[in-house]
């Protein structure tokens, strides 16, 4: 197991929630947790798919199997499922950092007291 996988633990609440994969074309279906951390790992460090770690499997194969399980639907059920559960209270962390505006501050400028507080109160 490496570093940032998914313990014991978390692959007995999210394996079962996971649809089973059925070979294709004569060649054995991978386990669906080696891709499910190649996935994490992927989108948390941010690199292209083709640059992912080759402990995972082949990029070609994960990437396939991601944009499968993002069209059935799997990774939409799979958050449901962890908020029903209460583990996480809502969608909120994952929103995509390239739609959520940076503080006036950030880049040096200087904001106005209601942009400011406007600003602040939609980060809290």
């Amino acid at each position: 197991m490496g570093r940032g996988d998914l313990s014991d633990a978390e692959w007995e609440l999210i394996g079962p929630l996971l649809p089973p994969e059925r070979g294709r074309w004569a060649r054995p279906a991978g386990d669906n947790r080696c891709f499910l951390n190649g996935m994490l790992h992927l989108l948390s460090v941010g690199c292209p798919w083709r640059d992912m770690h080759v402990r995972y499997g082949k990029w070609n194969s994960v990437y396939v199997r991601f944009r499968r399980w993002a069209e059935q639907g799997v990774w939409d059920a799979l958050l449901q499922t962890l908020v029903d559960l209460g583990l996480t209270d809502d969608w909120q962390h994952m929103i995509d950092s390239t739609s959520v505006r940076g503080h006036v501050s950030a880049a040096g400028g200087k904001g106005g007291l209601v942009r400011t507080l406007l600003v602040e109160r939609a980060a809290a």
